[in-house]
């Protein structure tokens, strides 16, 4: 009997435990949760690019465990691949180009721009012994980019446009961009078109000239954009704000850096495999604009971008605003 009634207290008693620390437990959750304090992974894709430096910066000052967010940053070598993680649900949060958003989304790929990032930075390289010095003179040539679904495959196709030519005149080859300026170096690739810093990097060389800035292809040119999956958007809103807000406030330190002539402090704030030469690496950073956020010129922009594409028959129509833009 007593054996009995000892057993039952100590069954009381462990019940009584566990009751206490799961009521412990959630309560601990739901105080944090009130101050702010809660940690939600948020997995951010991105390509390896200065593009990308408000997130770069975003993570190295903490502006995202300020806000209770653990990010989890993730490279792809392309923003083809970047999309297709996002697809599948396993990136939330992406930095990357707006031609792949926008072949994305036009395939029915649930996401949406959230903010932009920058506009412009790519540029076409060639070998200073090529004997390039015009669309012209590429024909019959391997140019390389990094791949069919990025911008810089767009930038490519309306140069050669306006000079009177197509791709069909060249042979474009998918490379991953590190790999780029290596090819060029030893001379195996004669002419590239790349994003930054690997265009600022690739002149810094003796043998490697810039033929022609993206801006000269289209001023203004829509790059990258911050977008978000829609199955996010839609169950973290809370949390996408404080994404887009650590965006702007990065991108705000940014420009003053640059303005202030200050342009090494951002340096010092991005991953190692980036910067190859700080000082190149800060005459990039101050040869493209950073921005935040998506105004009407922004939006005006956009449209043109997506109207040259139906023009080259990369997109069959343009895609509306209302599927395009998340605003918080």
């Amino acid at each position: 009997m007593v054996n009995k009634m000892n057993r039952r207290i100590a069954f009381i008693l462990v019940l009584a435990l566990a009751v206490f620390l799961v009521i412990g437990s959630a309560s601990a959750g739901f105080f944090d949760f009130l101050s702010g304090n809660s940690d939600s992974t948020v997995k951010i894709g991105y390509l390896p690019s200065d593009h990308d430096a408000a997130l770069f910066v975003a993570d190295a000052k903490g502006l995202y465990k300020e806000k209770g967010i653990n990010a989890e940053l993730v490279q792809f070598n392309n923003g083809g691949d970047l999309m297709t993680a996002m697809a599948s649900g396993d990136v939330d949060v992406g930095y990357v180009g707006i031609a792949p958003v926008l072949s994305s989304i036009s395939s029915g790929v649930p996401v949406k721009v959230i903010s932009a990032a920058q506009n412009e930075g790519s540029g076409l390289i060639v070998t200073s012994d090529s004997g390039i010095g015009g669309a012209s003179d590429l024909s019959g040539k391997t140019v390389a980019t990094p791949g069919e679904a990025s911008i810089q495959h767009v930038l490519l196709a309306a140069y050669l446009k306006d000079n009177g030519m197509s791709l069909k005149d060249i042979n474009e080859s998918a490379m991953k961009v590190p790999s780029i300026n290596d090819a060029l170096k030893t001379g195996s690739l004669k002419a590239a078109i790349t994003f930054q810093p690997y265009v600022s990097l690739g002149v810094s060389n003796d043998n490697i000239d810039k033929l022609v800035d993206s801006s000269e292809i289209m001023p203004n040119h829509p790059c990258c954009v911050v977008v978000a999956s829609q199955d996010f958007l839609d169950n973290n809103k809370d949390v996408a704000k404080k994404v887009v807000d650590i965006h702007k406030n990065a991108t705000a330190f940014i420009n003053e850096k640059i303005e202030a002539g200050e342009t090494n402090e951002i340096v010092k704030l991005l991953p190692e495999d980036i910067v190859a030469d700080a000082d190149v690496e800060a005459q990039s950073l101050e040869s493209f604009p950073f921005i935040s956020g998506f105004d009407d010129q922004y939006k005006e922009n956009v449209d043109a971008f997506q109207n040259l594409e139906v023009n080259l028959g990369i997109l069959d129509k343009t895609i509306s605003h209302g599927d395009l833009y998340w605003e918080a």
